[in-house]
């Protein structure tokens, strides 16, 4: 028997597309299965949502920063709507502030961890940033899937980017003074200053780092950084005209605050309540700020764009 060549020529794509699909199974199965429900948060809930959407998945939304117009997006009315409706629940970066109300640009009735932890069941896929932990304690106990953004290597690395440019904006808009040619002191050498010293340095500031570990200074002077122990900055802090903190512990107390100079603009990035006595700095009058979640704020869409990347490797993972 002797069949037509276009016959053939049909069998084998067929053959060769049910392969593909067998293949890829759990990506089929994420793409069409797999209700998104995003809640709370800043612009990169926004950018997150749209971007899901862009790419074909069932979106929700609830209590997000601004609208997402796209005629495929359920808009929820109850974070008890959404829960019933999504499979995957993306909420904020942090998810809470307080352990109490999760963090959002305008907070309803039902936008407590409480109320997340009574809806969450098991079929629900849990995703958001250092999620607390009685929901950790939660979905253990219950076999709920969880995904902290926050714990994860690739977001923390390539969020330093938006942080660091975020702090040097930050630096520029609260001084009177370029930073090109000025004494700049960064607290710490962790992944965060590490970034921060190599564009300050390429905008021509001179950068001392201040940290505990000599491998941490020895490293930085390498790069052509000046390097000092932490119990020296006593001998130094009067030279700098900018300070940089991404130690989260209190390091700048009122001994040290005493030091500084008057004309200094300081700059923390690190975890609340940060490592500056902000409250004594007040009473001297110094120019210091906090500034927290900058990637949400300086970069709001590359850092919603890593964020879903992660988040769609982490469901592949779990589909395979």
């Amino acid at each position: 028997m002797h069949l037509n060549p276009i016959i053939i020529l049909i069998l084998l794509i067929t053959y060769h597309k049910a392969k593909h699909i067998i293949r890829h199974k759990g990506v089929k199965y994420m793409s069409h299965q797999l209700k998104f429900g995003v809640f709370g948060g800043d612009l990169r809930q926004v950018y997150m949502a749209e971007s899901f959407l862009l790419q074909g998945y069932p979106v929700g939304t609830y209590h997000i920063a601004d609208t997402v117009n796209h005629k495929n997006c359920f808009q929820a009315h109850t974070l008890n709507e959404l829960f019933d409706y999504s499979d995957v629940l993306i909420g904020p970066i942090p998810m809470s502030k307080d352990q109490i109300v999760i963090v959002a640009s305008s907070t309803p009735s039902d936008f407590t961890i409480a109320h997340v932890a009574y809806l969450l069941n098991e079929k629900h896929i849990l995703i958001a940033g250092n999620i607390p932990p009685p929901i950790v304690d939660l979905c253990n106990s219950k076999n709920i899937p969880f995904f902290d953004l926050m714990k994860n290597d690739t977001i923390a690395a390539l969020n330093t980017i938006a942080t660091a440019e975020g702090t040097i904006m930050e630096a520029i808009a609260s001084s009177n003074r370029n930073l090109q040619g000025s004494n700049c002191l960064v607290l710490g050498y962790g992944r965060c200053a590490k970034v921060l010293a190599r564009k300050l340095k390429a905008l021509e500031a001179r950068v001392t780092i201040a940290a505990r570990s000599t491998e941490a200074i020895a490293s930085a002077c390498s790069l052509g950084n000046q390097g000092i122990h932490l119990n020296q900055l006593k001998d130094t802090l009067s030279s700098f005209d900018y300070i940089f903190n991404t130690i989260p512990a209190l390091i700048l107390d009122k001994e040290y605050l005493d030091l500084v100079a008057p004309s200094v603009t300081m700059i923390d990035i690190a975890s609340a309540p940060g490592g500056i006595d902000f409250a004594y700095a007040k009473e001297l009058k110094l120019n210091a700020k906090l500034c927290l979640g900058l990637p949400g704020k300086v970069a709001p869409k590359t850092s919603s764009d890593i964020q879903v990347t992660e988040i769609l490797a982490f469901l592949k993972e779990r589909s395979d």
